[in-house]
C-alpha cells in the first residue's frame, strides 16, 4: 500500500518550497490564470518551472489549481495554458469546470486530472461518473462524515483526497454567492471576499439582536483533523490536504511539519498514541490559527464549531527569524528577522530535520558585527553565536505573551 500523500498549499515560490522542506509530498498552487486565489501571489509559468525542479529533486509533486468556473470570456488563452503546464511537468491539475477538464484530456495532456471539492462529491457514484469522463482523482466535499468516507474508499473507484486542516466555507464548497451580491466579485471566479467573516448588525423586524459591540458573523471554526488521522489512513484515503495558499511560510512550516511527523508515527507504531496526538494539537497551536474544530468529521456540526461572535487568538508563539546560513566552524548563524526579539531571550527552534527545542540566544550582531540591543526591523539580517541544533531554513519562535486586555 502507498503511503498516504500529505498535500500542502502555496501562495508563492518561497512558500511552496518551504512546504516541501517541512515535509510535503505535494504542493498545490495556483497560476496566474484560471484559479480561484487572485489575492495570492500566485506563479509565472518560470516560476512553476523552478518549482517543479525543485520538487522532482525531492520526490515532491506540484499540483496546479485550474478551478475557477469560466464563463465564456473567460476561455481565451486556457487551450495555451494547459499546454503549458504539461510542458513544465506539473504532476497533476485540480479543476471544477468541465470544459477545462475535458479539455485537458482533448489535448492530450500528462498530468493527472483532480476533481475539486467545489463540486460537492459526497457519494461514491458522483466518484464514480468522474471515472468515467476519465479523472484521476478526487477531493470530496467537506461536507462528508468519516463514515461516509469510509463507504466511498472502499469502493476503490479513484483515489481520494480529503481535507485535514484550514478554513471552511460556510456555505456548500463552490455554492456561494455572498461575495458576488455584496462586492460585485466572483467567488468560483477567484474573487472571494470572505463577505461570511464580516461583522453583521443581526436584526429582526423592529430592534437589533446583536450587541453593538459584538457584531454577528457567519464564519466556521477552522478545520483540524488530527484525531481522524490515523483513520483515515486505515481507510485508504490517497491524499491528505491542508487549506491556506494565502498562509505564510511560518504558518506552512509548522502545520506541515506537526502533520508529517503524525502521519510518520503512525507508519512507524501501526497507531497513534495519545502523547502523539497531544504533540501534533500542541505544534499546530504555535501557527496563527483561528479557533479550530472537526468541521463534519464528528458529524453535523452544531453551533460549537461556528464564530458567531469575536473570538481569542489561539497562537501560543511568534515566529521571529529564519536561519539563512550556519558557519559550523564558528558557530555563527546568520538570521533574517521576521518580529521583534531580544538578546537573552529564551527561543524555540524547529526545522525541516530538528523537533522543537528551547535555546537562548545570547549576544546578536549586526552584518557589520555592531552588538544589537534588540532586533526589531522585519528583514534585517543578523548574526550570533549558535551552540544548540540548526539548520538553513530552520524557524525561531518565542512565547507569545498576552496581556489580560488582549494587547
Amino acid at each position: 500500500m502507498n503511503k498516504i500523500e500529505l498535500l500542502a498549499p502555496a501562495g508563492n515560490l518561497e512558500k511552496a518550497k518551504i512546504a516541501i522542506l517541512y515535509g510535503a509530498d505535494a504542493v498545490y498552487i495556483g497560476g496566474k490564470q484560471f484559479s480561484l486565489r487572485s489575492r495570492a501571489s500566485n506563479f509565472s509559468l518560470e516560476e512553476m518551472k523552478e518549482l517543479v525542479d525543485f520538487a522532482n529533486e525531492r520526490g515532491a509533486h506540484v499540483h496546479v489549481t485550474v478551478n475557477m468556473l469560466p464563463h465564456e470570456e473567460d476561455l481565451h488563452g486556457l487551450d495555451d495554458y494547459l499546454l503549458a503546464l504539461d510542458q513544465i511537468g506539473v504532476h497533476a491539475i485540480i479543476v471544477c469546470s468541465p470544459a477545462i477538464m475535458m479539455k485537458a484530456k482533448e489535448l492530450g495532456c500528462h498530468y493527472e486530472v483532480h476533481i475539486s471539492t467545489q463540486h460537492s462529491s459526497t457519494n461514491s457514484n458522483a466518484v464514480a461518473f468522474w471515472k468515467e469522463k476519465g479523472m484521476d482523482r478526487v477531493v470530496l466535499g467537506r461536507e462528508c462524515q468519516m463514515d461516509q468516507i469510509e463507504a466511498i474508499c472502499k469502493k476503490n473507484i479513484l483515489p481520494i483526497e480529503v481535507f485535514i486542516h484550514g478554513g471552511m466555507c460556510i456555505s456548500f464548497s463552490g455554492r456561494c454567492v455572498l461575495s458576488n451580491h455584496m462586492t460585485l466579485r466572483d467567488a468560483n471566479r477567484g474573487g472571494c471576499a470572505q463577505s461570511c467573516r464580516w461583522k453583521y448588525h443581526l436584526m429582526d423586524s423592529d430592534h437589533e439582536l446583536s450587541d453593538p459591540n459584538n457584531l454577528f458573523s457567519m464564519s466556521s471554526k477552522d478545520l483540524q483533523a488530527v484525531d481522524q488521522i490515523e483513520a483515515f489512513i486505515k481507510m485508504g484515503v490517497a491524499s491528505l490536504k491542508i487549506e491556506g495558499r494565502m498562509k505564510s511560510a511560518y504558518y506552512l512550516a509548522t502545520v506541515v511539519s506537526s502533520y508529517r511527523t503524525l502521519i510518520d508515527r503512525i507508519y512507524e507504531k501501526g497507531y497513534a498514541s495519545q502523547e502523539d496526538l497531544a504533540y501534533a494539537k500542541r505544534e499546530i497551536a504555535k501557527a496563527e490559527n483561528r479557533p479550530t474544530g472537526p468541521g463534519f468529521y464528528q458529524g453535523l456540526p452544531g453551533y460549537k464549531v461556528q464564530l458567531y461572535q469575536d473570538h481569542d487568538e489561539t497562537v501560543t508563539q511568534e515566529y521571529v527569524a529564519i536561519v539563512l546560513d550556519y558557519d559550523a566552524s564558528s558557530q555563527i548563524a546568520t538570521l533574517q528577522v521576521k518580529n521583534h526579539f531580544l538578546p537573552n531571550q529564551t527561543l524555540e527552534i524547529f526545522g525541516p530535520n530538528i523537533s522543537s527545542t528551547l535555546v537562548e540566544v545570547n549576544e546578536i550582531y549586526d552584518e557589520n558585527d555592531i552588538p544589537l540591543a534588540v532586533c526589531k526591523q522585519p528583514m534585517q539580517i543578523v548574526k550570533t553565536k549558535w551552540e544548540g541544533p540548526i539548520e538553513k531554513n530552520a524557524m525561531i519562535r518565542k512565547i507569545r505573551v498576552v496581556s489580560k486586555d488582549g494587547l
